[in-house]
């Protein structure tokens, strides 16, 4: 061993303890890290104990929350679900004011596919408008309660105009486009009537789609749908009356539904919940309100929405 070659090893090992030191503590941390994400995953794929115990004969429940801006978790549970044997009949529960167009329609679809497997109860908490009404049409059967809030048949979407407040600042934007439309909604300026003319009629299309799965899967006239939809909402007891509901209930009473239509003769059956998500360090520092905050990001520009909002 030559003299540099000594005097390196010493450097390494003796000259400087603190790096060293270091070293050693972040290969612990990692390894550590890894051991318990691998055990949290493995706890966390386990079930609730006993909701899989016995034959078949189980409900599912798949929970719709918030404001959709992602259908991701929904089509998961959905699917997973169907393809359960032991699962006889699911109940969605929704409580949620709407969300991204979307978002809304591919929940709506697998709902649909799902119910051709086995019966889905749509099951309206506190709020089920717009997207969560679009979301239950796809269901057999469609319970809420008197004061549920439901309908707002519509279509928004919603662009910041900050000129005034740009022009206080000395802000100014330049901008090099393709097309005269390629920087439509632009915050930085009045839209101009052109470009209204075309968000218009972009929401009027949606809008349409809106109103024919409403009539197609309330089994309810075109006309009466349109006079339904200019976007107001309904009182459970009225959306029964206008007939976008089927029957009041809560939600007992909508896994007993959901029960009966499964051919079980448990009053009330076991239910199953999807199972929790792999433990994560982000989701144990943030926690579970940490999700809508990255998924509020989604809206974090205009978006066309089957929404019920009021603030602007």
């Amino acid at each position: 061993m030559n003299l540099t070659s000594a005097k390196k090893k010493s450097w390494l090992r003796f000259e400087h303890p603190v790096m060293v030191g270091i070293a050693v503590l972040a290969g612990v941390f990692v390894l550590s890290w890894l051991g318990m994400t691998f055990i949290f995953a493995k706890i966390s794929d386990v079930p609730e104990p006993g909701i899989f115990s016995g034959g078949s004969g189980k409900i599912g429940v798949v929970e719709l929350k918030g404001l959709i801006t992602s259908p991701e978790k929904a089509l998961k549970e959905l699917t997973s679900f169907r393809r359960n044997r032991r699962i006889a009949a699911i109940v969605l529960r929704i409580d949620s004011p709407g969300g991204a167009v979307g978002a809304s329609q591919e929940i709506f679809e697998e709902v649909k596919r799902t119910r051709r497997t086995k019966p889905v109860v749509a099951s309206m908490g506190s709020i089920a408008a717009s997207g969560g009404y679009y979301a239950a049409l796809g269901a057999d059967k469609i319970m809420a309660s008197r004061g549920t809030l439901t309908g707002s048949i519509g279509v928004i979407i919603k662009f910041a105009n900050l000129s005034e407040i740009f022009n206080k600042i000395g802000y100014k934007s330049e901008v090099v486009k393709s097309g005269a439309m390629k920087d439509i909604g632009a915050t930085n300026r009045t839209m101009t009537e052109e470009e209204r003319q075309l968000i218009q009629g972009i929401i009027d299309n949606v809008h349409e789609q809106f109103i024919q799965v409403v009539s197609e899967n309330r089994n309810l006239p075109v006309a009466k749908v349109r006079k339904l939809a200019d976007g107001r909402i309904y009182s459970g007891e009225q959306a029964l009356t206008a007939g976008l509901i089927d029957q009041f209930g809560n939600f007992n009473d909508a896994v007993m539904l959901a029960a009966q239509l499964g051919g079980l003769k448990e009053t009330l059956p076991d239910l199953v919940y999807p199972a929790e998500k792999n433990f994560s360090l982000l989701r144990l520092l943030v926690g579970e309100g940490g999700n809508a905050i990255f998924e509020g990001a989604a809206f974090s520009q205009p978006i066309l929405s089957y929404e019920w909002s009021v603030a602007h």
